[in-house]
């Protein structure tokens, strides 16, 4: 009778596996579908794909990351010429599978930490002795064997690497706050917080304000989430900076769509996204030259 139970209980199991499994390759095809008929639209010519292992091979040549690295770090500040990072934290995962491969965590040692309020990390506890140098090797190896890296807020994680003990990081990035457009059913803002994306998916939330923490919420995310490969790709296009040409009183439009005022243009609200994220809007913008 037991026995009989167990073999009722895999072969639901093999049942709902499989159904997953299909579920993932039909969304795979209609997003190269989508993708193959974009391009017809752009070159103006109809697509010669025909099978599926055609319309597959797109995503190869759409630059479809294996492996991406989630990072997040903690500071001292928000200014990377005053202040320090004093730690990192990652995790490896594999984009087909929806599998943490590995993660780490690891304190760079400072004098004080004006942000301790924040991330409940006392500057004497940075200091302790700890493998430091074995710990920076082994994320830079996390590093080579990734495709991309991912973080909430890229900005300004990214602006800590290449200073002091951190490596310089010459691999693209996703902005997983900014570059990525979440799913309209997710009823998220247009730049969700890691918690408010992390309790769209369902995953649980706790108080902890650790590095690994919010690597953790966006793993599972991840994890959750069946349009995964799409919105990497999408995420990964060239972005252009955007000036929202608005008046005072249509400033909303604006903020809705994630335009921020004063910040990558002085006076103005602004924005970079894609050129396909920019067609949607629903108010003019200008094109402006990042280094202008």
């Amino acid at each position: 009778m037991i026995i009989e139970v167990r073999l009722i209980n895999f072969e639901v199991k093999e049942e709902q596996n499989h159904q997953k499994e299909s579920e993932q390759l039909n969304f795979l095809d209609e997003t190269t579908k989508e993708i193959a008929n974009e391009k017809e639209k752009d070159l103006g010519v109809k697509s010669p794909l025909q099978s599926k292992d055609e319309r597959f091979g797109i995503l190869r040549n759409e630059h479809f990351p294996e492996n991406i690295l989630i990072l997040d770090t903690e500071t001292t500040g928000l200014d990377n010429e005053n202040d320090d990072c004093l730690e990192v934290g990652s995790i490896l995962f594999n984009v087909k599978s929806r599998s943490v491969l590995a993660q780490q965590s690891f304190l760079l040692p400072v004098e004080i930490n004006n942000a301790e309020k924040i991330n409940n990390i006392p500057a004497e506890i940075t200091r302790l002795p700890q493998p430091l140098s074995e710990a920076i090797k082994y994320f830079e190896s996390l590093v080579r064997v990734s495709n991309v890296i991912v973080a909430h807020n890229a900005e300004f994680d990214k602006k800590w690497f290449g200073l002091k003990k951190l490596p310089q990081i010459e691999k693209p990035w996703i902005c997983s706050m900014d570059d990525i457009t979440w799913p309209a059913d997710r009823q998220l803002k247009t730049r969700p917080s890691v918690r408010d994306l992390a309790l769209a998916y369902g995953v649980p939330v706790w108080n902890a304000h650790r590095a690994l923490t919010d690597c953790i919420y966006l793993a599972e995310v991840f994890i959750r989430c069946s349009e995964l490969e799409k919105l990497l790709i999408r995420a990964l296009e060239p972005k252009v900076l955007l000036r929202a040409e608005i008046s005072y009183e249509d400033r909303y439009l604006a903020k809705n769509a994630g335009f921020r005022w004063n910040d990558a243009i002085k006076g103005a609200w602004s924005r970079k996204m894609s050129r396909r994220d920019k067609e949607k809007l629903d108010f003019p913008v200008h094109e402006v030259d990042f280094h202008s």
